[in-house]
């Protein structure tokens, strides 16, 4: 008996290890995504992708490094790189909270990106694909995959100029922050930690350093909170639907340092502070 419910703990133990998903992929130091063997395919002689400084921490942006794709003219309108399977990304389902994808995209040229998930066997339902509106500059793009719901995915497809009208020349285009579902908010990224960004009235939160029960203080102008690691990988999203908010940051923080953002109802950093968990 001891020796059947020790063979259960280890299945569902490797179950759990199995579906679970490395995100999101910034190609940070310490993030997902600059370590992984990323194949480039259908790209003439397929030029390698490269983790490169980010060209415009000015904008939407302002984490350290990003994936840097070279389309060449010669390559095919559906050129990209994918993951490998059983590595990278890791095996995962599709269900309500992780249908949408979002990514970041630095082009010089108007064309589709496209997004593909691919199944262990190489099944797919095919690529989605959206059209960028700006050109050098970052901007987030979402794809839904609700269709998608359901299935079991162990390797992501990147289609960053998905062009079929052709290419004059070859092109090089940034992605970076894949399934980072909300822009880092750079605006407050050069201010001094603690300070006030244009507002008078501080919010705060305490104690800090905290054990876990935080109170979080907040005016009206402030319409929620955002947590990131030091990384760069937002974390905590929480609503600032009252003045005062007690929470328990041990249910979905480890022990550490982290920066709180809070947002503005406009989606804009109004302040920024250091918080360390005991």
């Amino acid at each position: 008996m001891k020796k059947h419910i020790l063979l259960l703990f280890v299945l569902l133990s490797s179950i759990g290890k199995a579906l679970s998903q490395n995100i999101p992929i910034n190609f940070e130091t310490n993030g997902f995504g600059a370590n992984w063997a990323w194949n480039v395919f259908e790209n003439g002689n397929n030029p390698a992708l490269q983790f490169v400084a980010n060209p415009d921490t000015t904008g939407i942006n302002c984490s350290k490094t990003c994936a840097k794709f070279t389309a060449l003219q010669v390559g095919k309108a559906w050129a990209g790189c994918e993951t490998q399977h059983n590595a990278g990304i890791g095996s995962f389902t599709i269900n309500a909270n992780n249908k949408i994808i979002k990514i970041m995209v630095y082009k010089y040229t108007i064309s589709d990106v496209g997004i593909k998930l691919v199944r262990n066997d190489n099944w797919s339902l095919g690529e989605i694909k959206k059209t960028n509106t700006l050109t050098q500059q970052w901007e987030m793009l979402t794809f839904d995959f609700s269709a998608h719901i359901g299935n079991t995915y162990d390797q992501i497809v990147v289609f960053p100029d998905f062009n079929l009208s052709g290419r004059a020349e070859d092109g090089v285009i940034y992605f970076d922050n894949i399934y980072q579902n909300t822009a880092m908010p750079c605006s407050a990224s050069t201010a001094g930690i603690g300070s006030s960004i244009g507002q008078t009235t501080i919010n705060r939160c305490y104690p800090n350093p905290s054990n876990g029960q935080t109170t979080i203080e907040t005016n009206e102008q402030t319409a929620k909170v955002l947590i990131y690691d030091l990384c760069g990988r937002m974390l905590l999203e929480i609503p600032t639907s009252t003045s005062s908010k007690q929470i328990d940051l041990n249910a979905n923080l480890n022990k550490g340092m982290y920066l709180l953002y809070y947002i503005n109802q406009e989606g804009n950093a109004i302040q920024k502070e250091r918080f360390v968990l005991n």
